[in-house]
């Protein structure tokens, strides 16, 4: 039997991750220039549902770092404290030491107080004080908040003119121990209220017992609290939103002006509810053993720097439902999909050799069912497919981290965040994608000195994009830097032994030697470069997952990485082929189009490879049966069935074949853990009569081809 704390203890973990993106997010509008009140308190209510959470599961040392962390926010909500740009730095790394620590929580690690230790110190400067977390006694129980009497509420003067007085809301809030075991502090919610209007607060002490049977884990006060505003009850309740079910609430507005002491049960203290004029209502009188209780004033400061009420932004949207659902029932159903998906072909093709008519009532079916199946694969793809931006996110600390290891000022710019991508894609693009954003920050930037002396701002920029191109998923790091150093890259290359002193190369293959094993530009070992495990690692990883990598550069202008994936591992769309007496999957999404080709067209291109003239343009000719090593190249290509295939540098290639047979949807079956990395072939497929079918990854394919299109020659015996 599954243990039921254990679920909302994962639960809340997964409600982290959201709300550290939410963090984030906000960080980032607020570096971006967006100061308004909401942003400030979108970051705010982040920390503090993290440090309610984790209070109510125990998680010490994170409510602790959540506690201090939000106290200097609280400073910025009241505008007591400027979020200016060493500010927000400074919140960036609280906000990277929060995740380190609730990730830390959520595997169980020890997590090394030094870590945070200079983060923490650098926010008690700020606030003056060296320790202002609360222990667990005082979370549990506070006595010391009384009434309030805020300056700018005069209950006897009408408003100016003849526009009607805003309501009176009457609310009484009484916390239950579990509002503080969970790290929520009632004074936060006051200062919330204060921003709807006009407010008094009385506390409500009569239930405090005496010191002798106290018990500290128990709550005893209670707030009755009038708030002059105009927002609604919708308004008020959402300021308690975090502590709902933690506490007893009552919202009431009052009809026809009604006196604060109504809201006083009988034989309620007359002086505190007579709080209009009394500013500090009388303590009860002390009894025999009760000992008497000093009630510090509480200043209308402590809840906003500003006198008048503030304008608040509207109420955002409700969030839509969501459903949790485990990833491995995920799984099961792609893979249930993809089963239907292969049922529904040989399904096809049954139909098909049984010469039904096309207008039968089961060739009608069949469309529609060909249909829902599409319908339904697609919308399961939607399922598994998320955002990108979660990994952006991290990008962005991989980007503050590095450049601080490096002395340089770095700026990441991302676009494209929400770009969906299959789940797994996304998981094991992390560590290429942390390897290349580290190379453009100490390789690919110039430092300071050398950006200003060229002309350019002393603070580099990194730019992530991710965006949909012809059916796949690019996403590009780009930087502004100095572009490849050509002549270092094949002198090292040289050096190295990689490459001959006299191979001529053009710029595109320079920069690819980057690729090989061994390569690197580093002259030094540091922590970011220099060991000799570079970008080739990156190609294998982008490989794996069936995808492509290359480089475009501008000397003294900067480097483009272009990364191209599929949107999915799991289906796609393929033009099923035959060669050589093989049946072969081509993606559909890198197909320009097909050719017949006429012996008009074809022209010789050395003596074993030709080109053909498509509209003017000479397009090299591939014998893919050839390539594969099915057969030898033909004697005559008149006649033959081309696929103009299109490549990441946009020239395309002819890829010959001798039949084109269908165009279907396949489920993508793995060949990486069998066989390891075929060249030129991304994966396998089962076709409708249960027949296996390589699926070819072309631009792999043409990259690695040979050319050769002619017929070896036959050896002449008098010449040997």
């Amino acid at each position: 039997m599954s243990d039921p704390m254990a679920e909302i203890r994962a639960s809340f973990f997964i409600e982290c991750e959201e709300l550290l993106e939410a963090l984030q997010d906000g960080l980032q509008a607020m570096f971006d220039g967006a100061r308004d009140d909401e942003t400030v308190n979108v970051v705010f209510r982040a920390v503090h549902s993290i440090k309610g959470g984790a209070g109510a599961f125990g998680l010490d040392e994170l409510v602790a770092f959540a506690h201090r962390f939000e106290t200097v926010l609280d400073e910025v909500r009241a505008h007591r404290l400027a979020a200016d740009g060493d500010l927000l730095k400074l919140f960036f790394q609280c906000g990277d030491m929060l995740g380190d620590l609730v990730r830390d929580s959520r595997d169980g690690l020890d997590h090394d107080p030094a870590r945070a230790a200079p983060v923490l110190d650098r926010l008690d400067a700020l606030m003056g004080t060296q320790d202002d977390t609360p222990d667990a006694e005082e979370v549990a129980f506070q006595p010391m908040a009384v009434s309030l009497d805020l300056p700018g509420l005069d209950t006897d003067t009408p408003p100016p003119g003849d526009a009607p007085a805003p309501p009176v809301w009457s609310i009484r809030f009484s916390p239950a121990a579990s509002l503080y075991a969970a790290g929520n502090e009632p004074l936060f919610l006051f200062r919330a209220l204060r921003d709807l209007g006009e407010i008094e607060i009385t506390c409500q002490d009569r239930d405090l017992p005496t010191l002798d049977s106290l018990e500290t884990e128990q709550s005893f006060l209670a707030w009755e609290i009038t708030l002059t505003t105009s927002e609604g009850e919708a308004a008020i309740r959402e300021v308690f939103e975090f502590v709902d079910g933690l506490c007893d609430l009552e919202v009431t507005e009052q009809v026809g002006g009604a006196d604060i002491t109504k809201l006083h049960p009988p034989g309620a203290d007359a002086a505190a509810a007579n709080v209009a004029t009394a500013p500090y209502p009388a303590a009860p009188a002390p009894g025999p053993t009760t000992p008497e209780v000093t009630t510090p004033e509480v200043t209308a400061a402590e809840l906003t720097a500003a006198e008048a009420p503030k304008a608040r932004p509207p109420a955002p949207s409700p969030p839509r439902a969501t459903v949790r659902v485990d990833l491995d029932r995920i799984d099961r159903l792609v893979n249930l999909v993809g089963e239907i998906v292969i049922n529904q072909a040989m399904l096809t093709q049954s139909v098909e050799e049984a010469g039904l008519p096309p207008n039968s009532a089961v060739r009608t079916g069949l469309e529609e069912f060909l249909q829902l199946t599409r319908d339904i694969q697609e919308s399961v793809m939607m399922i598994r497919a998320q955002p990108v931006k979660s990994l952006f996110q991290r990008m962005a600390r991989i980007v503050r981290e590095s450049s601080a290891d490096v002395g340089k000022e770095v700026h990441l710019r991302t676009d494209g965040e929400n770009t969906e991508v299959d789940k797994t894609v996304i998981e094991r693009l992390a560590d290429p994608l942390t390897h290349m954003i580290r190379n453009a920050v100490d390789h690919g930037l110039e430092n300071t000195a050398d950006r200003i002396a060229a002309g350019k701002p002393a603070e580099g920029k990194v730019t992530l994009t991710a965006m949909h191109r012809s059916g796949r998923v690019v996403i590009e790091v780009a930087d502004d830097g100095g572009g490849i150093n050509r002549d270092k890259v094949r002198a090292i290359a040289e050096m190295k032994g990689l490459i001959t002193p006299d191979l001529p190369l053009t710029d595109s293959e320079i920069d690819n030697l980057l690729f090989l094993p061994g390569f690197s530009t580093a002259e030094e070992v540091s922590n970011l470069s220099g060991r000799g495990v570079g970008m080739d690692v990156v190609r294998s990883s982008i490989q794996a997952l069936g995808g492509r990598i290359s480089i475009t550069s501008e000397q003294g202008k900067g480097t483009t990485f272009s990364i191209s994936l599929p949107l999915t591992l799991a289906v796609l769309d393929g033009m099923v082929v035959r060669v050589a007496g093989e049946t072969l999957v081509v993606p559909l999404n890198s197909i320009l189009e097909t050719l017949a080709l006429t012996r008009e067209e074809i022209r010789e291109f050395g003596p074993e490879t030709h080109v053909v003239n498509i509209r003017d343009n000479f397009v090299p000719l591939l014998d893919l049966g050839a390539e594969l090593g099915y057969r030898d190249p033909l004697e005559d290509y008149a006649g033959g069935v081309v696929l103009l295939i299109a490549q990441e540098d946009s020239n395309p290639a002819a890829v010959v074949v001798d039949a084109i047979e269908d165009q279907r949807q396949v489920v993508i079956k793995g060949l990486q853990d069998s066989y390891g990395r075929v060249p030129g072939i991304a994966a396998a497929t089962i076709l409708g009569d249960g027949q296996i079918a390589l699926i070819l990854d072309p631009v792999d394919l043409v990259a690695q081809a040979s050319g050769r299109t002619r017929p070896p020659r036959p050896i002449d015996a008098k010449a040997g």
